[in-house]
């Protein structure tokens, strides 16, 4: 590429016509002196690593605060404005979460202990790593899903039976020595390693490889991973996910004591083995179930409704809970009705310990997409609060935060964690500023696991299962959406549909990339056969819009002016061809071959007959005039070319030519530009064919057809 890059507008003064438009024919010649070319990989690379290694005082203490943002904003922390808000919010999300948390646990195949520790340290940890003021980081139901299928998976694996009643006094048991005897050797860790321990332990382990991917994604910048999963993407994830969740609690509500179903069409299979166990419902379990839904659900709405004049929800959940545990405590509903309850609930903490290595190979390729879901979500809902408002957070330290949430609580029996919106909309109305909310929320927890936590022993597991059930109507309601979504955006209500069918009917994983490759087909599909639309002017204006789109706009005589609304590479090429033809009118392969046969059938006239009318009508059919001289294609949308696109550029170029049409580009950017300059698209000299706009474009070829007719005209 040369030193100084040359665009035309029009025709050369030493070109311009006698007597014609002075205006129109003055030669305006743009001179841009591009910028440095970058330096080479090489310098760059060592630029950077001298400047990631250098250290001084001052980049300490930044790598400091921008590590831990706790340290910025707390001693900052305004006890005026903020405590207030914070300790209201904390308080209420706190009551919310801890029977969320218990309920939610059942779901990841865990008992109701860890999802408290789980929730517990979330909230600790995001406050000191998080960016974000409002999010609520702990259990998410889709994750919560994804977790328990794998644990169930690895527990059925490792030949534990599947069925809960087996082992439930033994279970425990365990649990309570478990929780009472700290040092023990390897061979009473074995003996005690029930199927509960075991199941925490495969939870701990993927939640650790899904923190030390968050983590790794976070080091290597690659937060780009997310702009796969779009909006309506997640949306019908989630609501796909909660499908399922609903099929895998059902059979609490039925009392039903059926091993969950794993891998591809669980949920159908799930509802299979309900509908054959269906005689042995437990009828107890489904009055108590009924109840709860009657009382949670109009609450619920209720809440909703008047969100706006009550400085609370009202926290009907916990009411449900405690109401619901005396009741079946006082009824002695366990052992007159079979009821299943939660069982036995230890207080305080259980010794920590690390992953179990060797479950690491079984379990690393299902951490993936938990762990891009987990980051995803966070991110999203990070920028969404703070855009609203008037904050910035970082999504790379986002990665960090959420990726310290699992990896560090693995430690201590815990499960995946994620950023939830439901919570996280209750924190923001109930008055949230900070994250000390968050650790208020976690003191809370754990004045339970200290104090409350055993009294929970005869609550029901289907009033969990309510519970969890009630928690998914937002997602469901997404249904709601669909006219709308599908007047906005036909691609993104397919996307979505796409996704939620397969993530309930195949499974959450399968799903989910199913999700991301139609979505990412549907942009490739939507490049590969872009609009192409002709183009007029508007009067009294320099501008060019679309003859499809506007009324009253003019065309100039004898050119033909395209815009072509996609990058120009493989896959569209030959789109781009066939919308020239079609937009034209011309092809210029017919165009050449109806000449040839033209003049080969004037030939054979001529040497038929030497009648002079019979070859002159054929040399009017040789020479039949197209309708245009030059077509301008406005390069504004096309954001590359790859090679096979500059050859088609070449191909079109030249096969016009051949007809005696020029073809003219004009809005190329600069990477466009540069893409032309060295795939030598222009001829030596013909660089200045480049225009900045249509106009000028349009100008010099009205201009050159002019000085061409006048020209002839003097022969």
């Amino acid at each position: 590429m040369t030193a100084m890059a040359e665009f035309s507008s029009v025709q050369s003064v030493s070109e311009m016509p006698e007597g014609g438009d002075a205006k129109r024919g003055f030669h305006h010649r743009m001179f841009l002196e591009p910028q440095e070319e970058k330096r080479n990989l090489k310098a760059l690379m060592v630029k950077q690593v001298k400047k990631s290694c250098s250290c001084t005082p001052a980049k300490v203490k930044d790598c400091v605060l921008s590590f831990f943002p706790i340290l910025q904003w707390l001693p900052k922390y305004n006890l005026k404005e903020c405590l207030l808000g914070d300790v209201m919010s904390g308080v209420i999300v706190g009551v919310l979460l801890v029977p969320q948390s218990i309920a939610y646990s059942l779901l990841a195949g865990q008992e109701p202990i860890y999802g408290l520790y789980t929730s517990f340290f979330a909230g600790i940890i995001y406050c000191i790593f998080g960016t974000s003021r409002h999010i609520s980081v702990g259990i998410f139901g889709a994750l919560c899903l994804m977790v328990g299928q794998v644990v169930d998976r690895e527990v059925l694996r490792a030949g534990y039976d599947l069925e809960p009643a087996a082992l439930s006094d033994h279970m425990d048991a365990a649990m309570h020595v478990n929780s009472t005897i700290a040092p023990v050797n390897h061979t009473s860790q074995k003996l005690l390693c029930d199927k509960t321990c075991y199941a925490i332990k495969v939870g701990a382990t993927m939640t650790f490889i899904a923190g030390v991917y968050q983590v790794a994604m976070g080091f290597f910048q690659v937060g780009f991973v997310s702009v796969y999963l779009s909006d309506s993407l997640l949306s019908g994830f989630v609501t796909g996910a909660s499908f399922t969740i609903l099929t895998s609690q059902a059979k609490y509500l039925l009392g039903l004591d059926i091993p969950r179903s794993t891998g591809v069409g669980s949920l159908i299979t799930t509802w299979i083995n309900i509908f054959r166990n269906i005689h042995k419902t437990n009828f107890c379990d489904v009055i108590t179930s009924f109840l709860c839904f009657l009382v949670l659900i109009p609450t619920k709405e209720l809440n909703e409704h008047f969100k706006s004049r009550l400085k609370a929800p009202i926290p009907v959940e916990l009411v449900v809970v405690v109401a619901a545990t005396l009741a079946s405590h006082l009824g002695k509903l366990k052992e007159t009705y079979g009821s299943s309850v939660a069982g036995h609930i230890p207080t305080g903490f259980l010794p920590p310990s690390p992953p179990d290595w060797n479950l690491i190979p079984n379990v690393a390729l299902d951490a993936i997409p938990i762990a891009v879901i987990g980051f995803a979500i966070t991110v999203s809902l990070s920028e969404m609060f703070a855009k609203k408002h008037g904050y910035t957070v970082k999504a790379n330290q986002e990665m960090y935060a959420i990726g310290f949430c699992n990896i560090i609580p693995s430690f201590f029996h815990c499960f995946t964690t994620s950023a939830a919106l439901a919570k996280t909309l209750i924190k923001e109305s109930t008055g949230c500023r900070t994250q000390v909310s968050g650790i208020l929320t976690s003191l809370l927890i754990l004045i339970v696991l200290l104090v409350i936590a055993p009294l929970f022993y005869s609550l029901q597991k289907c009033v969990l299962a309510v519970i969890t059930i009630v928690n998914l109507r937002g997602a469901l309601r997404k249904f709601r959406d669909l006219p709308k979504m599908w007047h906005l955006s036909r691609v993104d209500t397919v996307i979505w549909l796409v996704t939620m069918a397969s993530s309930a009917l195949i499974s959450t994983e399968i799903g989910l990339l199913i999700g991301v490759c139609f979505s990412m087909l549907c942009v490739i599909f939507r490049t590969q056969k872009p609009e192409a639309p002709l183009l007029g002017w508007v009067a009294e204006s320099e501008t060019y819009e679309s003859l499809s789109a506007y009324k009253n706009l003019e065309t100039k005589p004898g050119v033909v002016v395209l815009r072509f609304e996609a990058p120009l590479y493989y896959i569209n090429k030959e789109c781009f061809r066939s919308a020239l033809y079609k937009q034209t009118g011309v092809n210029p392969a017919l165009v050449k071959a109806a000449k040839k046969k033209a003049a080969k059938r004037m030939l054979r006239e001529k040497e038929a007959d030497s009648d002079g009318n019979q070859t002159s009508i054929s040399m009017e059919l040789v020479s039949e005039p197209l309708g245009f001289h030059t077509i301008v294609i406005d390069c504004c949308a096309v954001q590359f070319l790859d090679t096979a696109g500059i050859r088609t550029l070449k191909e079109v170029c030249k096969d016009y030519s051949e007809i005696d049409v020029q073809v003219l580009l004009a809005q190329c950017n600069p990477s466009v530009r540069s893409s032309l300059m060295r795939g030598e698209f222009f001829k030596e000299g013909e660089d200045h064919l480049l225009f900045h706009s249509v106009h000028q474009a349009v100008d010099f070829a009205l201009g050159a057809q002019e000085h061409s007719r006048i020209c002839a005209s003097k022969n």
